[in-house]
């Protein structure tokens, strides 16, 4: 069940808000726990499960570490215990399939028989909810949140179904005061009505709809020019749109419910840098990176090499954690790590600064190159979609890619990208029509119409999951 499912906008989500707004204030926690059970429980008992004995051994171990004394090895013990468990429990279910299918591959080279191995499933939500359990653990070691002593309100900041599957990554102080106070008023739920309307339309109508153009892209043998950079530019389309979309969402549901989550992207494709683009994409991500691991690490204190080593242990350790099927994730993040590096260099350095515009080129096709990396299954896809990027095959669009374009495809793309290019006139829009009686109407039957087209489009095919789903 995924939020842009039958069962879910039909049955789910509805009954929960339901019995939700029904219920006593002091119920109101108990009744999310238990939706959010039912909704991995319906993904798969074994999902439900597994987060909930690693809620109770991480609830278990922030009182445990406030329990110690400051300053006390036993602190710091208690600490390193539960991030290493939560690290240990990631690991295993993400990256287990990777190292053996690795360690078979080695075997086979040696002439040797190749490794019997039984795949693993991730869990929908753990890589999340992980990172969630360590921020929660370490800002509890550093006291700049009280430890959370009621079981049902700790569960329900870290199973709560509305962001838990893919974000956005919530810290417990941006929620520890609405865990135990907050209200409902019309006002939030129709503005998160609004957001859960917008974020299904731009994961129905633009992500999903270039998928196939997406996935026929990349497994094409030998693609040419023009079929690499379509399936590249439209992927890149296609998974900002699917994820902002999600985490829109589950904005909306937060709101509905007296949640106030914070905005997980701005316009990240009108970055101007690679460190502007980071400053844009995924922020809860970039900002849990930020002070979970690189300042630790010792951020940009000490001599330049350990700067440099900092931002690319950091970015390497963050693409590994987006995926465990194919070690194409690692290059990923060390690529963007290189590239912060090499920015860092360039500003440092004094040398020309390069124009605005350029810039903004430059990053954009980065970026666009580095997708190529994220969305290849493995690293000879991805060679051989560079290889159509660089030009080293023929140039035209080949028959494959072309038999499956429709005019629908070209629809979406050019939506995608009037929503990516349209914030750079929002506010003179704005200004100048705002208060149009015209502009308001069609400002609030926008989201309802998205949201009717997209109903329809779900009701008439099979679920497409977000591409998130099982990070």
């Amino acid at each position: 069940m995924v939020f842009t499912s039958l069962e879910f906008l039909t049955l789910f989500l509805p009954l929960v808000l339901l019995i939700y707004v029904l219920s006593p204030t002091q119920w109101r926690n108990g009744v999310l726990l238990i939706g959010s059970w039912v909704f991995f429980g319906w993904l798969s008992p074994m999902f439900m499960l597994l987060h909930t004995v690693l809620t109770v051994i991480t609830w278990v171990g922030g009182l445990l570490i406030d329990r110690a004394p400051l300053g006390s090895k036993s602190r710091v013990r208690w600490l390193t215990a539960m991030i290493v468990l939560n690290v240990l429990v990631l690991c295993w279910y993400k990256y287990s399939n990777i190292l053996a299918a690795t360690l078979s591959e080695l075997l086979i080279s040696q002439g040797a028989m190749p490794l019997e191995w039984q795949k693993v499933a991730l869990p929908a939500g753990l890589s999340f909810i992980v990172l969630q359990a360590i921020s929660y653990l370490v800002d509890v070691y550093r006291q700049t949140v009280k430890v959370e002593r009621s079981f049902v309100d700790y569960a329900t900041y870290l199973l709560m179904f509305g962001q838990s599957i893919a974000g956005p990554i919530i810290r417990y102080s941006w929620v520890s005061e609405e865990l135990s106070h907050r209200g409902l008023s019309w006002g939030n739920f129709s503005l998160g009505a609004r957001r859960f309307m917008i974020g299904m339309s731009m994961k129905v109508l633009v992500a999903d709809s270039l998928s196939p153009v997406v996935d026929a892209a990349f497994a094409l043998p030998e693609p040419s020019f023009v079929d690499a950079w379509v399936g590249c530019l439209a992927y890149s389309l296609q998974l900002f749109f699917d994820f902002a979309g999600y985490s829109a969402m589950a904005i909306g549901i937060g709101l509905m419910l007296g949640f106030h989550f914070p905005e997980n992207f701005n316009r990240p494709y009108l970055a101007s840098s690679i460190q502007d683009f980071w400053r844009r994409w995924h922020l809860s991500l970039s900002s849990w990176i930020r002070d979970y691991l690189y300042i630790p690490f010792g951020g940009n204190r000490g001599s330049k090499w350990m700067i440099y080593r900092n931002l690319l242990l950091t970015m390497a350790i963050a693409g590994l954690w987006h995926g465990g099927d194919s070690w194409n994730f690692l290059l990923w993040g060390t690529a963007h790590g290189v590239a912060l590096c090499v920015a860092r260099i360039w500003a440092g350095a004094g040398w020309f600064r390069i124009p605005t515009a350029l810039s903004h080129v430059l990053t954009l096709l980065f970026v666009a190159l580095a997708w190529t990396l994220f969305r290849a299954p493995d690293f000879a896809t991805a060679m051989t979609m560079y290889a159509g990027q660089f030009g080293l095959n023929a140039f035209a669009l080949g028959d494959a890619l072309a038999a499956t374009l429709r005019p629908t495809h070209a629809i979406a793309a050019l939506l995608g990208v009037f929503c990516v290019v349209a914030p750079i006139y929002q506010q003179r829009f704005e200004n100048r029509y705002g208060h149009h009686a015209l502009f308001v109407v069609l400002g609030s039957a926008w989201p309802v119409l998205g949201f009717l087209l997209s109903f329809a489009l779900i009701a008439s095919r099979e679920t497409v999951p977000f591409l998130y789903f099982q990070f």
